[in-house]
């Protein structure tokens, strides 16, 4: 088996075996640590000896016996130890998955979104330490600090290793959801460096969200961000050149979209809108799936993405659908209309300064002859950005407007759209299914 096939291996079995041993022992803190020591042991091992034939079986029994060599070197808990440290080592994990009360332990509400985010790749997500600082460009060392933090925190809360009941459930439910959407965003649209995405981090996002779709495939909105998801990662291969340079929705080729990524996603959406109620991930895949319907960008359905948005903005509010719905209006009614919206958002602290805010409006002055307009905040938009790969785009934009000035000041109705994002979604992230 290949190194890549062994982590993907322990992806799939580490939350199993770690959800076994916080059920079992009750402290989430110290089998984690466990749990990520066996699989750092199995990915040193595993490509030299092989794979056992138990692999579940082997990280549990190497897992327990860290855990139990941890509690011995605690003198606090030489009690609890004597009783742990006699039980017969497990050759293998019983079959109930315990990946959801796993997501929602991570996402517990006295964590910030960061710490949520960072535990949920480590705990259920499987990567190390290390990968994750990587993801999200921080020294490993302040990444194992917030991880710690974290931990430390549900410990302090006394959470216990159950399913909240009732309201709580379906709060906590919508926390995981949103993590689990800003990792996607993050992987799919990456805030600062070099690289347009990482693939990385949009798989583990589209993964993890597999995993609570086959625990609760009756949820409409688990259902929407799945089928949000697989159809915008279907564009993937799509949104950049091989240069990297990033290529805007309306300027693809459709041809290298993810077929089978587009039929599940719209497959997907279709169910979700099945649903007794409406929410913002039915919303936004549907959205989605109007897009993919289009063989061509001119072939868009731009009066329902727009009444999508309305919907949207009317059920969960946030100025970034509102941005996102500027689009879909300026092409329905004009790009007058279209900044006459954006105008809106002018007071809105959130969007103050905000990278897609001024490039949407530099997109709308240029479609509609304003080229000196549409320069200014095409620049202010590449300063506003961390994305390498977006600063880059963005620039050549307002090259490109400085070019035409002063003459052919009415062309642009064919002018390519902002830059193709992840999905619409809460002020802040790199969104917008355009």
């Amino acid at each position: 088996m290949t190194a890549p096939a062994i982590e993907d291996l322990l992806r799939e079995i580490a939350p199993q075996v770690l959800g076994t041993l916080a059920r079992r022992h009750g402290q989430f803190e110290g089998c984690e640590d466990a749990v990520q020591e066996a699989s750092l042991a199995a990915t040193v091992q595993w490509p030299a000896e092989g794979v056992p034939d138990n692999p579940r079986g082997w990280l549990m029994t190497v897992a327990s016996r860290r855990l139990i060599d941890q509690m011995r070197s605690d003198h606090a808990r030489r009690e609890r130890e004597s009783a742990t440290a006699t039980e017969p080592v497990p050759e293998d994990v019983p079959d109930n998955d315990d990946t959801l009360v796993l997501l929602f332990l991570c996402c517990h509400p006295t964590l910030t979104p960061a710490s949520q985010t960072a535990l949920t790749l480590r705990a259920v997500g499987g990567l190390t330490t290390a990968e994750i600082a990587r993801a999200f460009l921080v020294p490993e060392a302040t990444m194992a600090a917030r991880i710690s933090r974290a931990k430390q925190r549900i410990r302090a809360a006394g959470s216990s290793f159950s399913l909240p009941g009732g309201t709580e459930h379906a709060e906590r439910l919508r926390v995981v959801l949103h993590v689990l959407y800003l990792i996607f965003n993050e992987g799919y649209v990456a805030s600062s460096g070099s690289e347009l995405h990482r693939a990385d981090l949009a798989h583990e996002a589209i993964r993890l969200t597999r995993m609570v779709h086959a625990q609760l495939p009756e949820d409409s909105e688990v259902t929407g961000l799945l089928a949000l998801m697989l159809l915008t990662h279907s564009r993937r291969q799509a949104r950049a050149t091989a240069a990297g340079d990033l290529v805007p929705l309306d300027e693809q080729d459709r041809a290298r979209w993810d077929r089978g990524m587009v039929d599940e996603g719209t497959e997907l959406a279709a169910a979700s809108l099945a649903g007794p109620a409406l929410g913002p991930y039915q919303l936004q895949a549907a959205i989605a799936a109007t897009h993919a319907d289009a063989a061509t960008a001119a072939e868009t359905n731009w009066p329902q993405v727009h009444a999508l948005y309305l919907i949207l903005e009317r059920i969960a509010p946030n100025p970034m659908v509102t941005l996102n719905r500027a689009i879909a209006l300026a092409e329905t009614k004009g790009p007058p209309a279209g900044l006459e919206l954006l105008a809106t958002l002018d007071g809105d602290e959130r969007m103050a300064g905000h990278h897609r805010l001024l490039s949407v409006r530099a997109h709308l002055l240029e479609r509609n002859g304003d080229p000196a307009g549409a320069y200014e905040h095409y620049r202010r938009a590449a300063r506003a950005t961390a994305s390498l790969a977006e600063q880059r785009y963005l620039e050549a934009r307002a090259s490109r407007v400085r070019l035409r000035q002063p003459r052919d000041l009415t062309a642009g109705a064919g002018a390519a759209l902002p830059p193709d994002g992840g999905s619409a979604g809460q002020a802040g992230d790199r969104s917008g299914d355009q």
